[in-house]
């Protein structure tokens, strides 16, 4: 049986510190986030096939605490951030670690996927999709994206590895084209652009 003092413990903040793309960041998390101790194998094989100008305006789908959707931010200070999760605990501390991190040109919103964000344009949509989102949901979300990216606009995931072929599938189907940046033993990113 845990102590008060244990329990206590286990409820306060989990505080790290993590370079992103070069940029310095300190991220508050807690029990019951993605990955609340560090920054994902995924994560961090997505943003190194990022590619983010200053103006963007970009959408973090499933922000978890924040890590790729404030990166975007930083990358793209001329731009508009969003960070969409369910999980409003995920939406606390996004907008947390943004104040923390003073990123202004960032705000994070609760959302099912795009159903709180439909007015929005988007030049860069990134995605972190967990295995377990099921093929309509992710099916809503890629078309989604599409209704809502710019002309030209990139849209960027990583996914286990076994569902490459899938990504590629709806990909082609959605979007019309579809590119492997990276296939690991664990992870792969894809791109595809609105053309």
């Amino acid at each position: 049986m845990l102590t008060d003092k244990e329990v206590k413990q286990l409820r306060e903040d989990i505080v790290f510190n993590e370079t992103l793309k070069d940029i310095p960041f300190v991220f508050h998390t807690t029990w019951g986030l993605f990955s609340p101790r560090n920054i994902d194998e995924g994560t961090l094989l997505l943003l190194k096939y990022l590619d983010i100008s200053e103006n963007d305006d970009c959408l973090d789908l499933g922000c978890g605490y924040g890590p790729l959707g404030l990166t975007m931010a930083k990358l793209a200070p001329n731009g508009k951030t969003t960070l969409v999760d369910k999980d409003f605990k995920a939406i606390e501390y996004s907008n947390n670690n943004a104040e923390l991190n003073q990123i202004k040109n960032a705000e994070a919103l609760l959302s099912n996927g795009f159903d709180q964000i439909r007015e929005r344009k988007f030049d860069v949509v990134v995605s972190n999709i967990p295995a377990k989102v099921g093929n309509e949901l992710l099916s809503l979300f890629l078309y989604d994206a599409y209704k809502q990216m710019k002309p030209g606009a990139k849209i960027y995931v990583v996914t286990i590895t076994g569902l490459r072929k899938y990504i590629k599938r709806n990909f082609i189907e959605v979007f019309g084209n579809y590119k492997k940046l990276k296939q690991g033993s664990s992870y792969t990113v894809a791109l595809a652009i609105k053309e």
